[in-house]
Parts: C-alpha cells; structure tokens; sequence
C-alpha cells in the first residue's frame, strides 16, 4: 500500500514551495508519496510548510481527518512549527521511519447566540477573539463562569486563548503562558475599563459565558485564530468551553517546552544554576 503524507503550502511564499518540493523527492526515495489533494482521506500526516499562520489553517484539515500536523517553519517565530530549514534530512527520515511523537493539543469550542441570526458553532486551536468595530468606543461585556455573573466591563475585546495560544496574541495582551500539556484556558480582556479585569486561568471543565451588552454601539467581529470570523450585534452571547476534539502534532524530539520557551522568544538566562 502506498504511503501518503499531505502538504499544506503557504501560497505567499516562493521558499516554502521550494522546500516542499525537496521534502517530496526526498520521500519519494522511501516510497511516500507528498501530495496537495485535500481531498485525500488515507494520509498518515500533514506536513505544513509555512508559518505559525499556515499551520493554524492546516489544523482544520488535519483535525477533520484526525491525523498528526508537522510545521516546516519558513515564517518568523514559528512557535508551533517542529522542523526548520537546516533539518529537512532528519525530517525526511523521521517522517519516512515514522519516528516521531503524537501529542494532543487542547482546542476550544464556541457557541454563538445572536438576535435574528442562526447559531453558529465553531472551534479554535489557539484564540477566539470578540472584537469591537467602532474604534471610537469599547465594547461593553458581561462576563459569567459556571453560571454565575463575574464581572460587566467596557473594552477593546476579549480574547479567549488555550495553551497553545497562550504564547501568541494574549501573551502579547498581558495574559500568562501556560505549558501545553496544561488542562486549562484564559480569559484574556484587552484594554479593559473596571474593577476586576485581570486575566483568569480556567478549568477544563468550566463554561465561559461572554454577554455582548446592551448598551453596545456597533456590531462586534468574532474570530476563531484569526482565519474564520462573524459579525454580531449587541446581546449576542457567546459560551467557550473545552473541545472533546483535540489537534495532534507531531513532534521530532523531546525537547522540553521551557526549552523551547526561551528559543523562540531568545529569553536571557545568564546566572541560571549560576552558570
């Protein structure tokens, strides 16, 4: 039986393309076969040659067909991506002896309820972002956990983040980073106006229920990782919980997240153990 891998290729990107292309020699020399059909249902991976942004969208391919995603990081940070452009050989042979590690990546699940609109329901890997659209004025939010009413505030927006998003749009927000393999979420606001409007660290088993108040001015933009998004009006209501459909990605060694933590973001560490 032939084997087959799927290739997720930024379009933008004339180097990614060219990787890809010798990723697909590569394995085509152990008899796999790298193919762009998205139509393809028996692959045994998804490889993704891009950034961190490409990814996101490759991550809806292969969590539908609930195989591993590998990142070939042609971006900047790359934070998710596994595979840089000075390892294509150990990637070609990892892939073609199937040696790599699968772990579970925590996505979110959201279900919208808008006046006069049909619900929608979605999911994230890294952040749902609710958003306002009239610059001159905050949203005006309520915010519950479990039922119970937290706190009502005014603000740019809310961002509601995994572990895997903990690194990307709300740690830039102030939010904290949480180590992946973590069973929580944040609740991130941004530029918020009142009393109690710190992030907070939820369980998994909590429901997060955002209320577009009232008294909101202008409709708000829902995204889900920035790539698929909906335009709601006030009293729209929003519930984030914990998805039973995680995303895997394959990973090519064992390095430790706090490892990875400071690469990605060059972190100082000079005195550490005194060394």
């Amino acid at each position: 039986m032939t084997r087959e891998v799927l290739a997720i290729i930024n379009p933008f990107r004339a180097d990614a393309a060219t990787t890809a292309e010798l990723v697909k020699k590569g394995l085509a020399e152990y008899g796999i076969t790298l193919t762009e059909d998205l139509t393809a249902t028996e692959v045994e991976l998804v490889l993704v040659f891009g950034g961190d942004g490409t990814l996101l969208k490759a991550a809806e391919t292969a969590r539908k067909i609930d195989v591993p995603l590998l990142g070939v990081n042609i971006g900047h940070m790359g934070f998710l991506a596994e595979a840089e452009l000075d390892s294509l050989e150990q990637l070609i042979a990892c892939v073609a002896a199937q040696q790599y590690q699968v772990e579970e990546r925590m996505t979110l699940q959201i279900e919208v309820s808008a006046p006069n609109q049909p619900s929608i329901s979605d999911w994230a890997l890294n952040e749902v972002s609710i958003m306002h659209t009239d610059l001159a004025h905050p949203a005006h939010f309520g915010v519950g956990v479990d039922g119970h009413g937290v706190s009502t505030y005014g603000a740019d927006g809310i961002l509601v983040a995994t572990p895997t998003g903990s690194t990307a749009y709300s740690f830039s927000a102030g939010g904290p980073v949480i180590w992946p393999d973590a069973e929580a979420f944040l609740m991130v606001p941004l530029a918020a106006h009142g009393l109690f409007t710190r992030p907070l660290v939820l369980g998994p088993s909590a429901k997060l229920e955002i209320s577009v108040l009232e008294e909101q001015r202008a409709d708000l933009e829902i995204w889900c990782d920035g790539i698929r998004s909906y335009t709601v009006p006030a009293g729209t209501e929003v519930v984030c919980t914990k998805s039973e459909t995680p995303v895997k990605l394959a990973r090519l060694n064992d390095t430790p997240f706090s490892a990875r933590l400071v690469a990605k973001f060059n972190l100082p560490v000079d005195g550490w153990r005194n060394r």
